[in-house]
């Protein structure tokens, strides 16, 4: 499903977030030297960075490359990096943030790419550079009928809409100047090290025995897919060549209820927790299902690990996590 990264110089964006650990510690055990880019932080006016996912292989990293992707000055410094392949996946991925903060988000996520497009565009000896986009560009599924790639994009959120932004512009990029770009729609990812979904808030709240709030019915269906799978999905994006210039989907192909999800996650930690409602949150999504037959025709993909075995995974993780303060 994927060429050799033995060797390559990859350089990941979003690197100490939850998928890009994975990723990361998925690139270094395949042999790639890998460049871990993560947000800067400031104090008493000298740029910092710290690693919260990614410390236990810092020793293992090429380097860190600390940066705000929204500044133009990234593009010159990315090119002063001289990557093999390009992995971007730093974003403000968090959606209620969009509804506060829209202009943030959209520097972040749409300005942001546009300068890993840039940087892209003026290193001539690049492999690949992968776009994460997101499957809340698609809106909400027509009935039980999957999402293929040539829908309609229909965002219903101001973040939606700044992936929708990113997602176009990559593939403006592609065509305008035959750069060898590829676009990752991946749909919702869990697993451990994430935090502000709604899986791992379940869980935090089973494990604490607190009620799990569901907002609105609950009949909300999303289609989950575990880290494992979509780190895979990434590997193949960024090294198989039938992804360059392709928009592909992954996801599990199966939709579950919000209130099926907190069902299981009370089930399987144990918890004696009960499920209370409250308001639905605007612009919600109402059901998302990916339609993956492109990943598997193009590279062989197919998710691996179904919900409830990822759930008993991520409650472990979590267990061991709490254990260990």
């Amino acid at each position: 499903m994927e060429v050799s990264w033995q060797g390559k110089r990859v350089l990941v964006t979003g690197a100490d977030g939850f998928v890009g650990s994975h990723l990361v510690e998925a690139l270094i055990e395949r042999g790639a030297r890998v460049i871990a880019g993560t947000r800067p932080t400031s104090r008493n006016g000298t740029t910092l960075h710290e690693l919260h996912n990614i410390g236990h292989v810092a020793s293992s990293l090429e380097g860190i490359f600390a940066a705000n992707i929204a500044q133009p000055e990234i593009v010159k410094q990315i090119c002063d990096l001289g990557p093999d392949v390009i992995l971007h996946l730093a974003a403000e991925a968090y959606v209620p943030r969009s509804f506060d903060q829209p202009g943030e988000v959209f520097a972040a996520n749409a300005l942001g790419t546009l300068h890993i497009l840039e940087a892209t565009r003026h290193l001539p000896k690049l492999e690949r550079c992968v776009v994460t986009s997101s499957s809340e560009v698609y809106g909400t599924a027509i009935g039980d009928v999957a999402i293929h790639e040539n829908v309609l994009l229909q965002p219903t959120s101001p973040y939606a809409a700044s992936k929708v932004a990113a997602d176009r512009l990559a593939y403006s990029y592609r065509f305008t100047y035959g750069l060898p770009i590829s676009i990752i729609r991946p749909f919702n990812t869990y697993g451990p090290r994430h935090t502000y979904d709604v899986i791992p808030k379940f869980i935090k709240l089973a494990l604490a025995g607190s009620d799990l709030t569901v907002h609105g019915t609950g009949e909300q269906r999303r289609d989950f897919t575990y880290v494992e799978d979509t780190v895979q999905g990434f590997l193949a994006m960024g090294s198989h060549p039938a992804a360059i210039g392709e928009v592909v989907n992954f996801g599990s192909g199966v939709s579950y209820s919000i209130r099926h999800v907190a069902d299981r996650i009370v089930a399987l930690s144990g918890s004696k927790s009960q499920i209370v409602h409250d308001k639905q949150r605007p612009a919600e999504v109402t059901h998302l299902l990916c339609d993956a037959s492109k990943a598997k025709r193009l590279f062989g993909w197919q998710p691996r690990i179904d919900l409830d075995e990822g759930l008993r995974r991520n409650i472990a993780w979590e267990q061991a996590r709490l254990r260990s303060r």
